[in-house]
């Protein structure tokens, strides 16, 4: 397939706006930059604009970091309109190399057997997927080199059983305002047993830690600004200084990069600084293999005595019994500004299109049931 064809009209045009995903002309006036929206699970819904060569070095970067060469082959598997999606086909144009498309709905048995005759040599998904694939017990073909996980991180039980299967998995952390990736394991890692970290910083990037320990990066891939739609039109606003301050918490250590979470998720309960996330991956290792990964979240609710408390929303399909036995562990050897308020359980824990948990919809959720 030749990777170009699946980008849409202008997008090489280096005079042309263009909004992935967007139907219609682009609004006019704006910069000629490549256009991605975000998630929206937090926040407003804004679109990222990035400039092609900076899509081009994010690509580049990531090709030498893997070993992509004109005689690899990149396997698509994720939509166009997100920035991993379009950055395994620039990774593609870039390699002059093979890609394949996956264009149906994502089932993990028919992703396999479509795969096992792709003779794919690289590919990116997002955790959900490698979670789907892992439960289906499927394996990877052995044409497989690398793949990157992206779009969360994959946890350290989804990885390593996913190696056990012949999946080549690799931690990534990036986001769309770096075109992809920003930093990645090595394959050298494939050698060693699974673990989420550290992560590699590919060679396009710069990072330090910076007020309150969040993450800081810099280089040729960031993007060039935001663009917000209101009633009174198209807005759009630059970027300002060579350095971005992202919304997680890392540290930095010469090339390694280790993140720590993000900044905006932390909450006050009791004059005491609380991670729900750092509180969910407790509760999971106490539940020791009885709850699945995807299966809970913790999100924070408001509180007139402790300004905030936790609420633990699970899926139907953790029973009552395994919740309450997790807690138990759980609750027997951490602070009481971490212990768990209320338990809240649904069908289905509300996840955008890449599998990740829509915080705002969980905290209303949570808030009606327990207020």
């Amino acid at each position: 397939m030749e990777a170009g064809a699946l980008m849409p009209p202008g997008f090489r045009d280096e005079k042309a706006a263009v909004l992935m995903g967007r139907g219609g002309e682009a609004p006019r006036g704006i910069p000629a930059l490549v256009y991605f929206k975000t998630s929206g699970s937090t926040g407003a819904p804004k679109w990222i604009g990035l400039e092609r060569h900076a899509l081009r070095v994010s690509a580049a970067a990531v090709n030498r970091h893997l070993g992509v060469d004109p005689s690899s082959v990149w396997a698509l598997a994720l939509p166009l309109e997100h920035v991993g999606g379009s950055g395994v086909v620039v990774r593609a144009m870039e390699a002059g190399c093979g890609l394949l498309r996956y264009d149906r709905k994502w089932n993990a048995p028919g992703f396999a057997a479509w795969l096992d005759t792709s003779r794919a040599t690289h590919l990116s998904l997002v955790p959900t997927q490698v979670h789907d694939l892992v439960a289906a017990g499927l394996r990877a073909p052995a044409s497989l080199r690398a793949v990157v996980v992206g779009g969360g991180c994959l946890p350290l039980t989804g990885g390593k059983a996913a190696r056990e299967l012949g999946w080549p998995v690799l931690a990534s952390y990036g986001m769309t305002e770096a075109g992809s990736q920003i930093a990645t394991q090595g394959l050298e890692l494939l050698e060693a047993s699974y673990s989420t970290e550290p992560l590699e910083l590919l060679p396009c990037w710069d990072a330090r830690s910076g007020e309150g320990g969040r993450l800081e990066i810099c280089g040729e891939a960031l993007f060039r600004g935001w663009l917000r739609e209101s009633d009174a039109g198209w807005h759009f606003e630059e970027r300002a200084g060579d350095w971005f301050v992202t919304a997680d918490r890392g540290t930095v250590e010469g090339r390694a990069l280790r993140i720590a979470g993000r900044a905006d998720a932390l909450v006050k309960i009791l004059g005491e600084l609380v991670d729900p996330e750092e509180v969910r991956v407790g509760i999971l290792a106490a539940a020791a293999g009885e709850i699945g990964e995807r299966e809970l979240a913790v999100v924070a609710v408001d509180d007139a005595r402790a300004g905030k408390r936790l609420v633990l929303v699970h899926e139907r399909s953790a029973t009552a019994a395994a919740v309450e036995a997790a807690l138990h562990s759980y609750h027997a050897r951490c602070p009481g500004f971490r212990r768990i308020a209320a338990t809240v359980a649904v069908e289905r824990i509300p996840r955008s299109p890449l599998g990740k948990p829509l915080a705002s919809e969980l905290s209303r959720i949570a808030g009606e049931a327990v207020n």
